[in-house]
This record gives C-alpha cells, structure tokens and sequence, in this order.
C-alpha cells in the first residue's frame, strides 16, 4: 500500500450477494455493500437500540472477486479491510456525482455468531490447506440461522506434513482445538 491510503476495516452484514462482473479490459470486479449499524445501550429501558446505518458500498478485484461470489451471500457477516477510494462521473441526468468506496484487499466471514471451515485454493501447484474431504464447506449462524454451500472444488490432497489438512473428528479446523480433555486419572 502507498503512504497516505486510508485504511479502515468494517464490520457488518451483506445487503445482497455479490455481484461478479468482468471488465472490458477482462479484469473480473465483484460488488457488494456491507450495512454497520451500531447498536447503543439505553440505560434507560434497559434494552440495546439501533442506531444509524451505514452502507459501505465495496469491491474486490480479480481472484479475490471470485473468492467472494463464490463464498458470501446476503446477510452473511462478514469482516471487510481495505483501502477508500473516491471517483466521480456523470450521471445519465447530466449532473456530477461522487462516490466513495472501499476496495477490500481482505475479506471473511465473521465467527462471532458463525462457524466456518476455510478451504485454501491451491494456485499454479502450490500447497493446498484445509480439509480436502469436506468439498463443500458451510458457514451456519445456528438457530434459525442459514447455510451457504458454495459451488464444489476438486482439490489435490494436502500434503503430509499440512496441520490445516488432516481431518478430525471434531468440527474445528484447528488440530483438535475444542475437543473435550480427555477425564484426568486420579
């Protein structure tokens, strides 16, 4: 990143899926919007309100553009870090018009009231993480909540020494992370 980019990281829900476009140039952008409500505790009533949203209009480029189509959906939660950029253009009423938007270098979904597996897309031969056996990985928000399966990936097998790549018994990813202790022996 150049000196002076404004950096900011955003926390919020998904308005709409991802909306996967190619340039003329056959550049490949993905456009979405990420909602920030803030919610503020009211002593008096003794419940939390919301306050004013903001609507963050976003865009990922490239293999990060495909990432995102194929994994984020409406209302997903997700983390979004990224750079603003500022354009202006002229709208079809012949008026100026200027628009702020994050170009997202970083995106996830969030694992505050979600679970998810992460499957890493091996690029050119590179290593491959994740569990290759779960070919369709789930993001579920618990009761009542929904699931996203994205679209299906043959991936080659991690190898041997990958920590990320051994399956488990227990629905972490993180090498036996959340497995109950085994009961101590008096």
């Amino acid at each position: 990143m150049a000196i002076g980019e404004t950096v900011i990281t955003i926390v919020g829900n998904l308005t709409a899926d991802p909306e996967l476009r190619t340039t003329s140039q056959g550049a490949q952008v993905a456009g979405f919007a990420v909602a920030n409500t803030a919610r503020v505790y009211n002593k008096q009533t003794g419940q939390y309100e919301d306050g004013a949203a903001l609507f963050m209009r976003c865009s990922a480029w490239n293999g990060l553009a495909q990432h995102c189509a194929q994994s984020l959906a409406k209302g997903m939660r997700v983390i979004a870090q990224g750079r603003l950029r500022q354009h202006s253009y002229q709208a079809q009423d012949g008026t100026n018009r200027t628009v702020v938007e994050l170009q997202v270098d970083e995106i996830g979904p969030s694992l505050r009231y979600a679970t998810a597996q992460v499957s890493r897309i091996s690029h050119q031969g590179g290593p491959v993480y994740g569990n290759p056996a779960a070919q369709t990985p789930t993001v579920n928000t618990g009761a009542g909540g929904w699931s996203q399966q994205p679209a299906q990936s043959t991936q080659p097998a991690a190898p041997a020494d990958d920590p990320w790549g051994a399956p488990s018994d227990d629905r972490s990813s993180f090498g036996g992370f959340g497995k109950p202790d085994p009961e101590p022996e008096f």
